[in-house]
């Protein structure tokens, strides 16, 4: 009951964000939103602080939850699957090269670029900390969030082609990079000493080819299902089903589930969608995903918070958490403009695609969930922390000004 009720107040509290949001501040939805939670949550931390028994309940509460479980088998495959769901394979498909490129080689090169220049920070400030652990925190500040700056790029005209790009990259490098962070979590887990480069090779294959399979698998039952059907309800229902089930499937298999959402959601928002669904089907399915994205969003900025308040805070995390947004913006940089650079021989790419496809690299629920699933002997107050800066500098300064910047640009 105590955990029913703390989620309660969670939910209450993501409408009342959502309702001030709408009638006041008149921000795009999803920013105003997270813009809110993020606030919220560090108001949290300052009364925490300072008047420590005020959240005595919550933190004992907080002790007791399984976050990994929480975040890494439900509320990420929720995420991935209502992001996936809404994209439009016709428009990717224009754009492939650059957006696999973009989603693979970019989030490796963002991995270790993170990771190295993290490590070199935590030695001089005298922090002992494997490279391994470095790589991890990588993996899980990698990802970008399109949902938050598809809104804002669409009322400053940007170039259709550019926005399929944005999209199509964040909707991707989250699966490839939940597969790294996973993969990287495992290899912790074995020891590094006792893994050959072949072992390591073979678990990122059973991650991502596991998934993969798997989510065509739950993308052709869905499809199949609401095509031998005509209602609403129950084929809402079905999507649901294949997301809960699914992630299920893949915790037995020991396979990633938050990639087989990626692909079982693409496969049910286009061929599902154009082949098996009705308008009125198309509808709601879409409203309801779109609600569950926001909800969980809402939610995962506040568990941060309440998460802040258990966390042995020290100024040097906070340090790292100001040095860590230029390191996250230069490795965005460097990740964006390399694959670029090699891509333009063959492909033309938008004016000023560069500065927005950096700026607009906005980090979001994906990182959170991902840092909050780490146990603590793998550094992850540290991370937490990091994460919470790097994620507030993300959303409110580059999510408030990334229109103005690209109608400067255009």
């Amino acid at each position: 009951m105590e955990l029913y009720n703390s989620f309660a107040i969670i939910i209450v509290l993501a409408a009342v964000f959502g309702y001030l949001n709408f009638r006041f501040l008149k921000f795009p939805n999803t920013i105003g939103v997270m813009i809110i939670a993020l606030v919220g949550s560090l108001v949290i931390v300052l009364l925490g602080n300072v008047y420590p028994k005020l959240f005595s309940h919550t933190i004992r509460l907080i002790n007791t939850v399984d976050f990994y479980s929480v975040l890494m088998k439900i509320m990420l495959s929720f995420l991935l699957f209502a992001g996936s769901i809404h994209i439009k394979m016709d428009e990717i498909k224009k754009e492939r090269t650059v957006i696999l490129t973009f989603s693979t080689i970019g989030v490796l090169i963002s991995t270790f670029l993170v990771g190295a220049l993290l490590f070199l920070v935590c030695k001089a400030f005298h922090l002992e900390i494997h490279f391994i652990y470095c790589l991890l925190f990588g993996a899980l500040i990698s990802p970008t969030d399109p949902i938050a700056v598809i809104g804002i790029l669409k009322e400053a005209n940007i170039q259709k082609s550019l926005e399929t790009k944005i999209s199509g990259e964040s909707l991707f490098n989250d699966g490839v990079a939940v597969v790294v962070f996973i993969s990287i979590f495992e290899i912790i887990l074995a020891g590094v000493e006792n893994l050959s480069g072949l072992d390591i090779f073979l678990l990122f294959l059973k991650e991502a080819g596991g998934g993969i399979l798997l989510g065509v698998l739950l993308g052709y039952l869905g499809f199949w299902a609401v095509r031998s059907i005509n209602n609403y309800k129950v084929e809402v229902m079905i999507t649901l089903a294949v997301v809960m089930g699914g992630s299920m499937l893949a915790d037995t298999l020991h396979v990633s589930g938050p990639l087989a959402m990626v692909v079982a959601g693409i496969m049910l928002g286009n061929k599902g969608r154009q082949f098996g669904m009705s308008d009125e089907t198309r509808d709601y399915v879409d409203k309801f995903w779109e609600m569950i994205d926001e909800i969980m969003n809402a939610v995962l900025f506040l568990l941060i918070g309440m998460e802040m308040l258990v966390i042995n805070f020290t100024w040097v995390y906070l340090w790292l958490g100001l040095i860590g947004i230029v390191i996250v913006l230069l490795a965005r940089l460097v990740s964006v403009w390399l694959p670029l650079t090699v891509l333009k021989y063959k492909k033309t790419f938008e004016k000023n695609a560069l500065p927005i496809l950096v700026w607009g690299g906005l980090r979001g629920g994906i990182s959170v969930a991902l840092a909050l699933s780490l146990p603590k002997d793998m550094f992850g107050d540290m991370f937490v922390t990091i994460t919470y800066i790097i994620v507030l500098f993300s959303i409110i300064v580059q999510g408030l000004t990334i229109g103005k910047v690209v109608k400067k640009l255009i």
